[in-house]
């Protein structure tokens, strides 16, 4: 099995600190963020992160095409970091990309990845249920998505008030 980290959380709940944390125990590598600085809100959050991991990352900004980008960072022999697979779908759906297709797409490349790959998601399904038909659609698809990751990985790890919750170990 490939070494594939799947680290959950709420927001603000630390999962992008501690998935940091396990790809600098690993030297360092290849920071993939999908998120668009769209409003000047977005551009703090990203501000913070920045600031946060230092300039030791390499960092590529890939908003939908996440395989190609992990494609890339395997050939380079990195170990890769993706934040965050909440912003992708939402990029994904907002530029309607058939998003069921993405995820096989990247389940796939996860099981064939030779580099060690931390990747960060939200939990969403701990809410309540959204009132409109979007946010309801957005919420069942991330569900699905986290899923068919967590199966993918070898490790997947919820993180709750900077505390990390082992859900998944495949190496015990």
């Amino acid at each position: 099995m490939t070494d594939v980290t799947l680290v959950l959380g709420g927001a603000r709940s630390g999962k992008s600190a501690y998935a940091e944390q396990i790809v600098e125990e690993l030297g360092g590598g290849l920071y993939i963020a999908t998120a668009e600085a769209s409003d000047d809100e977005m551009r703090d959050r990203i501000t913070l992160h920045q600031a946060r991991r230092g300039e030791h990352w390499d960092t590529v900004e890939t908003p939908v095409d996440l395989v190609d980008a992990l494609l890339a960072a395997d050939l380079a022999h990195r170990p890769v970091l993706v934040d965050c697979l909440t912003i992708w779908l939402s990029n994904l759906m907002h530029h309607e990309i058939e998003h069921e297709a993405a995820f096989v797409a990247l389940t796939e490349m996860l099981g064939e990845i030779a580099v060690p790959v931390v990747i960060v998601s939200n939990e969403l399904g701990l809410g309540v249920v959204p009132e409109n038909a979007l946010a309801r659609r957005f919420r069942d698809a991330h569900g699905v998505m986290n899923q068919m990751v967590a199966a993918a990985a070898s490790r997947v790890v919820f993180v709750a008030a900077g505390l990390p919750q082992i859900l998944k170990d495949a190496a015990k």
